[in-house]
């Protein structure tokens, strides 16, 4: 019995350190949601799961230390709750960022970005009027195109250069226009317009904007490089819910396990061979 109680506060004391990294994942996407994402709601649901592990850990442990059935019932039916939800997190974060990523683009590094290549719950959040105004005004804030300008050898960065280089998906997608508009390169955040047959064809090509205050910040190419950045931050955060559900998993079988065989011995249940003769030992000593 006092073997089991030590592997349950064990166990709990793993779940415990478990929920460090799901809680960090949340503050990571906090901050990403406060410069670069610009979601603010996206992270709220792993500091959630994450504080919630933390507590009923610590029930946990009390409760192996101090052998209290209360606190071990409440720990073992919310740690199934927890991973139940932490599941449908994980799904759910799979299946709104599933569609759409950025589409290559002749002797470029950057890719452009489109926002027909996105589609469900997460795109129509992004695209609606009430959040995008919200999510232009924390990119403006942000600072994201002013943070595009090179000086290199004391002289602007050439077309040829900036051609070159690994934009992220909000650089390319809101600090310039989309490439198909043949808009040529003065600076990073300056472009002119010259073939006004393509302008049409792309409705992002009217929305440009020299003015630095505006540039594409309206364009559906924005709220599309938007959609990039919090797929790509999803899918990260994604990955070490994963591992860190496996682990739970484990660690609840085991201290179910370890929960019954205590309940086994407080009621005096017979378990295995020795203990089924010492229950009923025979007449016939050697």
């Amino acid at each position: 019995m006092r073997t089991s109680n030590h592997l349950i506060g064990l166990l709990n004391f793993l779940t415990f350190l478990l929920s460090i990294p799901i809680l960090a994942g949340g503050i990571w996407l906090s901050t990403r949601a406060n410069n670069t994402d610009c979601m603010t709601f996206l992270q709220w649901p792993l500091i959630v799961i994450g504080v919630s592990i933390m507590v009923v850990s610590l029930a946990g442990i009390a409760g192996a230390c101090y052998r209290n059935t209360f606190l071990m019932y409440l720990y073992l039916w919310a740690m199934f709750i927890i991973i139940a939800v932490l599941i449908g997190f994980i799904i759910f974060a799979y299946a709104v960022t599933d569609k759409g990523s950025g589409r290559p683009v002749m002797n470029r590094v950057y890719p452009d970005y489109y926002l027909q290549d996105y589609s469900g719950w997460l795109k129509d959040r992004v695209a609606s009027d009430e959040y995008w105004g919200k999510i232009r005004s924390c990119i403006h804030d942000s600072k994201a195109c002013a943070k595009t300008g090179r000086v290199i050898g004391g002289y602007p960065e050439t077309a040829d250069m900036y051609y070159l280089r690994k934009l992220n998906s909000i650089q390319s997608g809101c600090c310039k226009p989309p490439t198909d508009c043949g808009y040529i390169y003065v600076n990073e955040t300056v472009w002119t317009p010259v073939n006004a047959a393509t302008l049409a064809s792309n409705l992002d090509c009217n929305r440009w904007s020299n003015d630095q205050e505006q540039l594409c910040y309206n364009c559906d190419s924005c709220k599309a490089g938007v959609l990039a950045s919090l797929k790509k931050s999803w899918r990260k955060v994604s990955v070490i819910n994963i591992v860190v559900l496996i682990i739970l998993v484990i660690a609840y079988v085991i201290a179910c396990a370890a929960f019954r065989n205590n309940k086994r011995i407080d009621n005096d249940e017979p378990y295995g061979a020795t203990r089924m003769e010492k229950a009923r030992p025979t007449r016939i000593h050697f």
